[in-house]
């Protein structure tokens, strides 16, 4: 019918514009990965992947929308190198993350740069972010937490999303300290928080 005609010339741009978005999208993290979040700019991006600045900024709106778009690409191609059983506790859970985000050391930086952000006034989109990114973890550790309590393998004398909060806390404090000093015994801290959260039956 000659309804769908614009219909799908439509669909089709919104598809261009999409495979465009992630191409830019790629190039960035590539860009990001080699000069470091701090000293890339939208202009230095759109340069450098080949666009114009007006280009860049149809997709991305700012330079902080483009780090959270690469924060969250980036996060969603190492996911696929984490190993994590249903069984897993959350401090396991961190442990495995903190694992494949040492090979990403640009990434790690990325994320402490957009939470450092996001608690001060003028930046909606990392604000944003660091809330949905919260809630979603927090309330994902909580689940595994009653899982395991359940299970008889984490005490029950605590509050799971108390919990969730606090393996985030030592995760991220933990990572920070790691970008500054690749020696602390991250793993080794995190493996201390499980035994105190293991269930002493």
């Amino acid at each position: 019918m000659p309804d769908d005609v614009p219909r799908r010339a439509k669909r089709g741009g919104y598809a261009k514009g999409d495979a465009r978005k992630q191409q830019i999208l790629d190039r960035a993290i590539e860009v990001f990965a080699r000069r470091g979040a701090n000293k890339t700019s939208l202009r230095a991006i759109a340069d450098e992947v080949g666009v114009t600045h007006g280009t860049l900024t149809h997709h991305f709106g700012s330079l902080e929308e483009l780090l959270v778009a690469v924060y969250l690409e980036g996060d969603r191609a190492t996911d696929g190198r984490i190993s994590i059983g249903d069984e897993a506790t959350p401090v396991e859970v961190m442990i495995e993350s903190a694992r494949v985000n040492r090979e990403v050391p640009g990434l790690v930086q990325l994320y402490s740069m957009l939470m450092a952000a996001a608690i001060e006034d003028g930046h909606p989109t990392a604000t944003a972010f660091a809330d949905d990114w919260f809630s979603r973890v927090r309330e994902h550790l909580a689940q595994r937490v009653r899982d395991g309590q359940r299970a008889g393998r984490i005490r029950t004398d605590v509050d799971p999303v108390a919990v969730a909060s606090l393996v985030i806390a030592a995760s991220d404090g933990l990572q920070t300290q790691w970008l500054i000093d690749d020696t602390i015994p991250q793993r080794e801290a995190l493996e201390l928080l499980e035994r105190l959260l293991r269930n002493p039956a």
